[in-house]
């Protein structure tokens, strides 16, 4: 039997979790179809999820449709929790982009579209909602030719939209005007099926320039090569459309490839934990297979033995031998792997690429309690084994610990979660920005064994350049690989990296390459401890040479807005630090372009709805760092402050040389 691993994405409350649980019923894995509100949905079974109303975490459910198993993947709609969309597209087969009828186009169905574009997943388009009243299929369609993308090909027509009649018709062979805009629309996109049309066309025997069989054979080709996106219509309430949508699922959607006889390759996309504390790890195959009590790689070099293996079927996840290639499977007994981690081999994907913007924001999580401050470690350190891009940063000398936030509903979130889930009761601190720091120069500094002020057997020269924004941190060698053992090459390598996640200001320092200039230690006293204490002194004294600048988060802003508001809304834009920079009339409205600071999207959000009568449309997604203007904000250090030499050495080696 073939597989799909399909994912449901969409804006928050377009009906994804609704939609998922009507194809689970029509599939018959399920006697009820539960409901949001009721909080008795399949993939929804956070405490927090039921009583929200919305998806926090992804999910995994499967089903079987004419002789394929779908494994339907639940993803979260609401942009704080982008992250867990984020890990689910590099184990995509194709998707299901669903929208709302009613409210049509929405900020994050665009960010999705853009996603999914680049990454060529094979994408449907369900526009759902179609029984609800204010229903505009034609509208949205229109819309989603316009904001989405042109290349959409509606398989079919909507009749009493707005009403609980609504129903979809699909097109067959024997509408005329379906056939020859598919014809049209395919020729579009591939020379060698171009060409069979236009021959066809020159012969005018019959009117069919194409077959319809062959034109819907380019389509599911031209589907999965994501060069198309067909729309389809129904309701996830009331059953509305939902043959057309399984249909085209299986028809339209590429299944997974792979040899199950090959090497194990394989990525984890989800981490959870049982009752009892066991971690089991969710892992899409790419190619092998693996057995119980299979030793199996994962990470950089991680390893451990599965003790157990569930493959979801039918439902959820069932006990079995093995998981081969193409499948989800759930692995038991390895301890040490985190998300993103590779098990077995490398294989081509993007898995390790980021597809979606950074947290930019961080706050400090304290417990009621001073005395649970070890209880919540452990328990922010499990969070963040489940969602890594919530980045603790513990802060050993205040004995307080921070997270990376995409927003406040995430905040809330963690809250409840540490209460319900813990029994932890938490405050935060006032939500901030989080900044980056760039070296603006080239700067250097070396130690050498045995000379005053340096304690250490070791020498260290280290040297630090601007690098060109993305490019992250680089360590390079001008020295000889064996001029010391390795171990000290990677303590101070390690080391270096470590350090730079605090600059001068305490941010994370960004964009530059750290090159070893000087090296040397003593075959009898040298250790790699000595190398981890006197790297961060020369690479920070090196930094001060350099000097940095703080960056600060920017989003790219649209925002549609009625006409007779832009007066009121300019102004505000202006306290915020925005900077506008399209203004494109569009009748009785105004499409507004420009960037924002991070830190002041929320209160944009908040303001808007007051100035605009709640018509604005707003859009933003995080677009570049851009220097601070005015005097550098400063983060708390968190580590033994080699800034300060005094301090450090005392703090490290009780002493101070010299």
């Amino acid at each position: 039997m073939s597989t799909l691993n399909l994912g449901i994405l969409a804006h928050v409350d377009a009906g994804k979790t609704s939609l998922t649980e009507r194809l689970l019923h029509a599939a018959g894995v399920i006697d009820e179809i539960g409901r949001v509100d009721d909080g008795n949905t399949q993939t929804d079974s956070l405490a927090l999820e039921r009583r929200r109303g919305i998806t926090i975490k992804s999910a995994v459910v499967s089903l079987a449709i004419d002789g394929v198993t779908v494994n339907l993947i639940d993803t979260p709609g609401h942009s704080d929790f982008i992250a867990e969309v984020e890990r689910v597209l590099s184990v995509l087969d194709g998707a299901v982009l669903v929208i709302s009828a009613v409210e049509g186009v929405q900020a994050q169905t665009r960010v999705l579209m853009r996603t999914l574009r680049r990454l060529r997943i094979p994408t449907l388009v369900f526009v759902n909602k179609i029984d609800r009243g204010g229903a505009r299929p034609e509208h949205v369609l229109k819309e989603i030719a316009e904001k989405l993308t042109p290349a959409v090909i509606p398989l079919g027509a909507v009749h009493a939209p707005g009403t609980q009649d609504a129903r979809f018709g699909p097109y067959g062979a024997g509408d005329a005007e379906f056939t020859a805009a598919l014809a049209e629309s395919l020729a579009d996109h591939d020379d060698v099926f171009l060409a069979a049309y236009l021959e066809g066309v020159s012969r005018e025997d019959d009117g069919a320039p194409v077959p319809y069989h062959r034109l819907r054979t380019e389509l599911a080709a031209q589907t999965a090569r994501a060069l198309v996106h067909p729309v389809l219509f129904g309701s996830a309430i009331t059953g509305a459309g939902m043959g057309a949508l399984t249909a085209g699922i299986k028809e339209l959607l590429p299944t997974a490839g792979g040899d199950p006889e090959g090497p194990v390759s394989g990525t984890v996309f989800k981490i959870e934990r049982g009752a009892a504390g066991e971690k089991a790890a969710y892992v899409r195959m790419f190619s092998g297979t693996v057995r119980t009590r299979d030793r199996l790689p994962f990470g950089r070099d991680g390893a451990g033995k599965v003790t157990a293996i569930g493959v979801f079927d039918h439902g959820s996840a069932v006990p079995r031998a093995s998981v081969g290639a193409g499948r989800i499977g759930k692995l038991w007994g390895l301890g040490g792997i985190r998300i993103g981690d590779r098990i077995g081999t490398a294989h081509t994907t993007d898995g390790d690429q980021k597809h979606f913007s950074p947290p930019t924001l961080e706050t400090v999580v304290l417990p009621l309690d001073p005395a649970e401050k070890g209880a919540l470690h452990l328990a922010l350190t499990q969070l963040a084994e489940q969602d890594p891009l919530i980045d603790l940063r513990q802060d050993a000398i205040r004995q307080e610990t921070s997270v990376s936030l995409y927003g406040e509903v995430q905040k809330e979130v963690i809250q409840t979660t540490l209460a319900d889930d813990f029994g932890v009761d938490v405050i935060f601190r006032e939500t901030t920005t989080l900044c980056i720091e760039r070296p603006n120069r080239t700067g250097a500094a070396v130690e050498f064994i045995g000379k005053d002020p340096n304690p250490f057997f070791a020498t260290v020269g280290l040297r630090i350049d601007p690098a060109p924004a993305g490019k992250g941190i680089d360590f390079r060698l001008e020295v000889e690989l064996g001029s010391m053992p390795y171990a000290f090459m990677k303590a101070v390598e390690d080391t270096a990296r470590d350090t730079l996640t605090q600059g001068m200001h305490g941010w994370q320092v960004r964009d530059g390459v750290v090159t070893l200039t000087h090296s040397g230690f003593d075959s009898r006293l040298s250790t790699a401890g000595d190398f981890r204490n006197l790297t961060p002194l020369v690479l920070m004294e090196a930094l001060r040479r350099a000097g940095t600048t703080v960056y600060e988060p920017m989003h790219r802003f649209r925002l549609d807005l009625p006409a007779d508001t832009h007066g009121s809304v300019l102004p505000l834009l202006t306290r915020l630090r925005a900077i506008p920079e399209t203004l494109t009339g569009r009748g009785a409205s105004y499409l507004l372009e420009g960037d924002i600071p991070a830190a002041r999207v929320h209160e944009l959000e908040q303001r808007l709805p007051a100035l605009t009568r709640g018509e604005s449309l707003l859009e933003s997604a995080f677009a570049h760092y851009r220097p601070v203007t005015g005097p550098a904000p400063a983060r708390p250090r968190t580590d033994h402050d080699p800034l300060h030499r005094k301090d450090y050495l005392l703090r490290v080696v009780r002493r101070v040389a010299g």
